[in-house]
């Protein structure tokens, strides 16, 4: 079995960016040059995934056009010589890619929305990005990595990281037995628990590899943390009929969830920006010495 398709769930309301998501959806964000979700689609892209599954919410279009084709707007570059600029407007999906959206009619968590793509996945495991969670892996995409172990293993598989133990509470918190460096078994998962109650300071990240037999579970789960149904929830009942297995992947993430996630990435990334990074790195090395003054 192979991951061809991937759910990227995009209904959320982004209230922590208000009010730059009153009318465009956080996912939008741009970064540098190109916005959140783009990343996260070029990676699924990378890693071999040719289906797009996007699960929206009220006020999402925007993401639905960003990867359609824009005929006026490649003609326009055409005429205009701007040949360059025409690549990069065709790659945001490439024609051996296609995407479909899918409406959440309700904003039931993160679990609901994985659910919702149940009969476009069908009996295939696939894959979950969460596109807050911007993880660079150079050229080795994290989720190619996970497709890699996918291959060996055929199970379930979540990306994970160590975090401050203090902060579990943030996470999705999962106790693991290594099966090498990398990998491990789950033997337990636990949703935003107190640091005082969490199995261990591993947290989930959003990038997730999951078998179909998920969609059943979910179908009949209880209501969670928050009041949600809680994709952690889910996963906690697969474990019971078959194996699960994390992963600590190769990468650098960044919590674009949050406001201070967001700028580091933006200051990251632009510094190596192929066209800006040397520029934007002098501009930054020249204010810091302002800052000194």
């Amino acid at each position: 079995m192979k991951i061809k398709k991937a759910v990227f769930p995009v209904g959320g309301l982004g209230t922590r960016f208000l009010p730059a998501t009153k009318a465009s959806p956080k996912e939008m964000l741009p970064v540098v040059d190109k916005p959140l979700i783009q990343y996260a689609v070029k990676e699924a892209i990378d890693a071999g995934c040719d289906e797009i599954i996007f699960v929206t919410g009220r006020g999402k279009r925007a993401i639905e056009d960003h990867f359609d084709v824009s005929y006026e707007l490649e003609s326009q570059l055409e005429a205009a010589g701007k040949y360059d600029v025409l690549e990069e407007v065709r790659d945001i999906m490439p024609d051996h890619v296609t995407a479909v959206a899918i409406r959440q009619p309700r904003p039931l968590g993160l679990g609901h929305a994985v659910y919702c793509a149940r009969k476009v996945i069908g009996n295939e495991p696939f894959a979950v990005l969460l596109a807050d969670d911007m993880i660079y892996g150079g050229k080795n995409p994290v989720l190619k990595q996970m497709c890699d172990v996918f291959d060996e293993v055929q199970s379930s598989i979540i990306a994970v990281e160590e975090v401050d133990p203090t902060e579990t509470h943030k996470y999705g918190i999962v106790k693991t037995e290594l099966q090498n460096d990398r990998v491990g078994k789950l033997g337990d998962i636990v949703e935003k628990p107190l640091p005082e109650n969490a199995p261990s300071n591993l947290a989930v990240v959003g990038r997730y590899i999951l078998m179909p037999e998920i969609f059943d579970l979910l179908e009949n789960l209880p209501k969670g943390s928050g009041g949600e149904i809680q994709l952690t929830d889910g996963i906690a009942a697969l474990m019971q009929s078959q194996d699960v297995y994390s992963y600590a992947y190769k990468g650098k993430r960044y919590d674009c969830g949050s406001k201070l996630g967001y700028l580091a990435a933006t200051v990251e990334y632009g510094i190596n920006h192929r066209d800006l990074g040397d520029d934007f790195r002098l501009y930054l090395k020249e204010f810091v010495e302002t800052l000194d003054d």
